[in-house]
């Protein structure tokens, strides 16, 4: 599964799940710690537990189980490490208080509206 495959499928996985401004950013040549990071939120951290665990159980069926998993037991900010592309699902109030978009804003912004069908 190249880059962009795997991309498509966390972002049709979060989005399935109703999360919520998705964006996906290519920081392969600014960074080394992945080649994308996708950020996505939803307004309680119980949702943001319920995208995480349907991107897992998604992911895993198709082989692509993650590397690593962090926060989940809270679900305030959860990541969720596949190697090359880090996902990064937040509840709201946290997602704005640590603006990770401002942070790597150096970074591509890949259009994900294609893979997209609930818009927020």
């Amino acid at each position: 599964m190249t880059n962009t495959e795997l991309l498509e499928r966390i972002v049709t996985a979060i989005d399935s799940k109703k999360a919520e401004r998705i964006v996906a950013l290519d920081i392969q040549n600014i960074s080394f710690i992945a080649d994308y990071f996708v950020i996505a939120s939803a307004d309680t951290n119980r949702q943001v537990k319920a995208i995480a665990n349907e991107l897992i159980d998604q992911l895993s069926q198709a082989d692509r189980a993650p590397l690593e998993v962090e926060g989940l037991s809270q679900g305030d900010w959860v990541l969720v490490d596949f190697g090359d592309i880090v996902v990064h699902l937040f509840t709201s109030e946290q997602r704005d208080y640590y603006k990770l978009e401002h942070l790597w804003s150096d970074a591509k912004t890949i259009d994900v509206s294609k893979w997209v069908t609930v818009e927020f």
